[in-house]
């Protein structure tokens, strides 16, 4: 067993294109950790670094506490899981999980053993004679997983998995990974850029954005508590609603202006943001999450109305998201800075006037497109942003 650190590690390849930037990170012994982020974000660039299949180009990384940045691969006792399972066609499921221990000069007796507790664990018992154009894909990516499980690692390494396989298969093999993981308390850093596998399997989530790490923490965190407006958009399904908004303070509440609505922010909710008061009179970005929204009035405390006209509806079962238009600049594409890295400013990328919104209705409360609705807001679960760094307030 062995914790993994990241310390201030850089990967820049030819052309001086940073892919990351002074990543720092600790996967503990016993953790599922989770890196999540839009493609080309360096996380599977973070992974190779780990694995020794890329240079360090800065920084430390060990395992445990040795210092891997020049130990070779096959020396840092490391196991990978990819997305392409990379199975030998002809071989049996059983010579596939034992190659590895092969090349390493084990036993019969030693392997067989090994082979036969990974085979009990992944339900594989009954395929161990069958070639990998006998299976299912998620019966390969088992097999994929019990070649690295017999290894024996300090460290198992994922990288995407799942993304070869349907959705409800993806769902079974998800929980199966995260079972598989409790069970053998070996640090897993996984890779992927499914906010949802990220959110449903990670014990933490880390989510990273153009090289630089934005936010780490669990699951209930991220959602409930993002750092910055790319962490807010990113996470979540369907993502935060996030607009311009004009802040000001009257009569002892917050009052937030946007597309013509008006959003009243009770002073005893306005003392859990002081800087708010620092900032009144300004542009801050505005977001509430789909289920912070819902049709019909209510006359609850802490809950203001919106009214607007229905654009689309989606019906999804248990859920009905309802979307409608806004006369207020989207703010999603605002990135921020990290705390060490000054170089990169943070900007908008999204200018259009006009902004969507997603509620999450009620499926009892009839709704119809092209009709005018009010909409509750519910004022606790607001997020407020700033505009200039990106970061929440």
């Amino acid at each position: 067993m062995a914790r993994v650190i990241f310390d201030g590690v850089s990967k820049v390849f030819d052309g001086d294109v940073r892919a990351v930037d002074c990543l720092d990170l600790v996967i503990e012994d016993d953790e599922l950790l989770v890196l999540v982020g839009p493609s080309g974000c360096g996380k599977t660039t973070s992974l190779r670094m780990l694995a020794g299949l890329e240079d360090v180009s800065g920084g430390v990384i060990k395992i445990g506490d040795r210092v891997v940045n020049n130990v070779p691969t096959k020396q840092r006792n490391v196991a990978m899981v990819f997305q392409n399972y990379s199975l030998y066609p002809h071989m049996t499921v059983k010579e596939n999980m034992a190659f590895g221990l092969k090349m390493r000069k084990g036993s019969s007796a030693m392997i067989n053993e090994k082979v036969d507790r990974a085979a009990k664990v992944l339900d594989l018992v009954g395929l161990l004679g069958r070639l990998p154009k006998q299976l299912s894909g998620g019966q390969r990516q088992r097999v994929a997983m019990g070649r690295a499980i017999v290894r024996e690692p300090q460290v198992f390494l994922m990288d995407e998995p799942l993304s070869n396989l349907d959705a409800k298969l993806r769902g079974q093999m998800r929980a199966e990974i995260a079972q598989l993981q409790r069970r053998l308390s070996v640090a897993t850093l996984y890779v992927t850029h499914d906010q949802v596998e990220a959110m449903t399997l990670g014990d933490r989530v880390a989510v990273m954005h153009e090289g630089v790490l934005q936010q780490v923490a669990d699951p209930h965190e991220i959602y409930t508590k993002p750092r910055n407006i790319f962490v807010a958009s990113f996470i979540g399904a369907p993502s935060m609603n996030l607009v311009e908004s004009l802040f000001d303070i009257e009569d002892g509440e917050g009052v937030c202006r946007f597309g013509g609505h008006e959003i009243r922010v009770p002073g005893a909710i306005l003392s859990s943001h002081p800087r708010l008061v620092e900032i009144a009179g300004s542009p801050v970005g505005l977001g509430i999450r789909p289920e912070g929204i819902t049709n019909g009035i209510s006359d609850r405390q802490n809950e203001q109305t919106i009214s607007s006209e229905v654009q689309r509806i989606e019906y999804l079962g248990s859920d009905t998201l309802a979307h409608i238009i806004v006369a207020a600049r989207d703010v999603s594409g605002i990135s921020g800075e990290s705390d060490k890295i000054k170089a990169r400013e943070p900007r908008l990328t999204n200018t259009k006037e006009k902004t969507t919104l997603v509620i999450r209705c009620d499926p009892k409360v009839p709704l119809q497109r092209g009709q005018g609705s009010t909409f509750t807001v519910n004022v606790e679960r607001l997020h407020f942003f700033d505009l200039s760094s990106g970061l929440a307030i």
